[in-house]
């Protein structure tokens, strides 16, 4: 297991970016959440199997259509055993 908060920048809000994040997650199978962040960032936060959190780490790079991704960071976090879902806030 892995878990990881990431700091998506660029165009992520307004674009469906959480949204699609959630989908992505939910097909991966991983547990966390994502949020829209004050300063127009994405905040996520994954967690699940190591090659499905990379996974997911790979598509943020990317992200959904719309959107205009310019800079991804991770920072590794503890992992909760009681996180369960994908959710968007």
């Amino acid at each position: 297991m892995a878990a990881a908060r990431f700091l998506v920048s660029g165009r992520v809000q307004g674009v469906g970016f959480r949204t699609a994040t959630r989908a992505q997650a939910r097909l991966l199978g991983l547990a966390g959440w994502a949020v829209n962040l004050p300063d127009g960032r994405v905040e996520v936060l994954a967690q699940g199997a190591i090659d499905q959190v990379a996974a997911l780490e790979r598509w943020l790079q990317v992200g959904p259509a719309l959107a205009r991704v310019d800079d991804v960071q991770r920072c590794d976090e503890e992992e909760d055993p009681d996180s369960a879902g994908f959710t968007i806030g």
